[in-house]
């Protein structure tokens, strides 16, 4: 079992960087493929970005492609999700997400066996 906290969260102007962390406890961080997710008030819960077990495989939401970063130090049993050009609409509570085993990037939910408790991004206009 793995347990995840994030950290970095805050209240950002739009246009502005926030960069979040994902610490994972236990010595298999690498077994695991990660992701981030973030769910806004009264909506569902949305896969951001996620990334493979090396690090050499990632995903994003169309929305995010090109303003979002997803990377990972597995010698920190780490995950980092770089926000850069930030839009009111990013604002959310972010989740960190590890997948066991897994040989690809799932954008599901369902897909996900250990979450986070979740940091709030809020980004006002």
């Amino acid at each position: 079992q793995v347990q995840l906290v994030e950290s970095g969260g805050g209240l950002m102007q739009a246009g502005g960087s926030l960069r979040l962390s994902c610490v994972a406890s236990g010595q298999t961080f690498s077994s695991y493929a990660m992701g981030w997710f973030r769910q806004a008030p009264g909506k569902e819960r949305e896969f951001v970005a996620g990334i493979s077990r090396s690090g050499g495989g990632t995903r994003y939401a169309d929305s995010v492609k090109g303003r979002f970063t997803i990377s990972r130090d597995n010698a920190k049993n780490t995950v980092y999700l770089q926000m850069n050009s930030l839009k009111p609409e990013d604002t959310a509570l972010y989740y960190c997400a590890a997948d066991q085993q897994a040989l690809e990037v799932h954008t599901s939910t369902w897909a996900y066996d250990y979450w986070g408790r979740g940091t709030q991004v809020t980004v006002s206009s």
